[in-house]
């Protein structure tokens, strides 16, 4: 195995470990604590698998951006919450069970909603796009479905043991994680900086604003499910848009690229969100 074929490897793992860690400390019903919340819910859905792909297909169809932050922020809309978006939405003060809930509902929405919006938005600019399931599926069972299920097993069923690996086991996964990334941003920055330019980290923060702001208008009057849902909103899985990429425009390393710019773009944006909520929360 080459060393390039490694280091998505060892990342995949780790995020699985974390998503594994978080579940650990989750509370009976976390995963399901969306579906006995069918207004929740439904918000939830229109903020992230409706408003989101429409307000990236509207940004591609009405400014002329360069075709591959169009296609990055399209692929970033349809995809579901990051996997280890969890842990920031608790320290923004957001609704621990909401997170955990909804990411393991956006992964099963994504399942079917990612391949439907995909053809939806390629018949609107008159293109013929099929997403095979299979090819989402992977990747969310991996990094979601698989660790998330799981690790709120072993916590129902060894709670003492959950309690304490939790916290070791998250602090392992991110120093792998942060090391991963820092040899892909190695290996990938010259790629990363020829996507800047023409608007590109205008468009990548105005559309991580606009996430947070529907988001947050969608939360519900509860201001913890708020926090949750501006960020799940903004924020969002790049190895399924990888993945999808990968279906949709084969080869495209400048896709891979962008995706990556629009992940560390979308965390510096949410910066002063997750501080703001922070304090209100402690307010």
């Amino acid at each position: 195995m080459t060393p390039a074929q490694l280091v998505p490897l060892v990342l995949q793992i780790s995020i699985a470990v974390i998503v594994f860690a978080n579940a650990l400390r989750s509370q009976p019903g976390d995963l399901t604590y969306l579906w006995r919340r069918p207004s929740l819910f439904a918000r939830s859905i229109l903020s992230m698998n409706v408003l989101m792909p429409f307000l990236a297909a509207l940004a591609a169809k009405l400014f002329h951006l360069r075709p591959e932050i169009e296609l990055t922020l399209i692929l970033l809309a349809v995809s579901p919450v990051p996997p280890i978006l969890t842990g920031k939405q608790g320290k923004a003060g957001g609704n621990v069970s909401y997170g955990i809930g909804l990411l393991m509902t956006s992964a099963l929405v994504a399942l079917v909603a990612a391949p439907l919006s995909i053809t939806l938005i390629g018949r609107w600019f008159g293109f013929d796009l099929h997403v095979p399931v299979a090819v989402i599926a992977k990747v969310l069972l991996i990094s979601v479905i698989v660790p998330l299920a799981l690790g709120a097993f072993v916590a129902r069923a060894v709670p003492g043991f959950a309690a304490r690996a939790a916290k070791p086991l998250t602090m392992l996964a991110m120093i792998v994680l942060l090391l991963g990334l820092v040899l892909i941003l190695i290996a990938t920055g010259r790629a990363i900086l020829a996507q800047i330019g023409d608007f590109t980290l205008v468009a990548i923060i105005l559309f991580t604003l606009a996430g947070l702001a529907i988001g947050h208008l969608l939360g519900g009057p509860e201001p913890e499910n708020r926090t949750v849902l501006a960020l799940a909103t903004a924020c969002r899985h790049p190895g399924v848009a990888v993945a999808i990429a990968s279906v949709v425009v084969p080869g495209n390393k400048a896709i891979t690229a962008t995706v990556l710019l629009a992940l560390l773009v979308g965390a510096v944006a949410t910066g002063p969100y997750v501080k703001w909520r922070k304090k209100a929360g402690a307010a």
